[in-house]
């Protein structure tokens, strides 16, 4: 089962992360499970030096689980292999009622463009492939061909994107 997916994109420091955030607790308010995906541009890591899944990976080990009674990870170290495409990624998640992808702006699942006056770049960004349905902002936005909420209207944007992904008000 494909799972349904809205995402959540914009420039750097524009406010995806906080607006995803915000997502996330409003549509688990309403009895919905949620996953992420977050894409990366940059080299990141989930554990640090002298931890012992970190010595695991150094010592050459291509996945390394973490697993506690509260949670668990897995790393996959990729090597000089190619990075996963979205689909292979959202193929790896538990089954959920939604999963919000942030970043992956070039992907053509349907998603919300984040705009803030403090981001460093502000230029829309370009919808070659008819994707964006709509912006969320913190200042106007003259020349939308898309709807334009507040960038703090959470609920709003919630229920758009319900609306969008056929999910429906609360979970039954």
């Amino acid at each position: 089962m494909t799972p349904r997916v809205f995402g959540i994109t914009g420039w750097k420091n524009s406010g995806k992360t906080t607006l995803t955030c915000k997502l996330v607790e409003e549509f688990t308010r309403r009895g919905f499970r949620v996953s992420t995906l977050k894409h990366a541009h940059h080299a990141f890591d989930v554990d640090h030096e002298g931890t012992d899944s970190h010595r695991h990976r150094q010592a050459g080990a291509g996945e390394v689980a973490i697993v506690s009674g509260r949670r668990w990870a897995l790393m996959h170290e990729l090597k000089d292999g190619p990075e996963p495409s979205m689909q292979e990624m959202l193929a790896r998640l538990s089954p959920c009622d939604l999963v919000l992808i942030e970043g992956y702006k070039r992907e053509s699942h349907p998603k919300i463009e984040v705009r803030r006056q403090a981001a460093l770049d502000r230029a829309p960004l370009p919808d070659t492939d008819s994707s964006l349905r709509a912006i969320a902002s913190d200042h106007a936005v003259d020349d939308a061909e898309v709807p334009v909420f507040s960038l703090d209207d959470v609920t709003a944007i919630a229920d758009m994107i319900a609306l969008e992904t056929g999910l429906g008000e609360t979970a039954a």
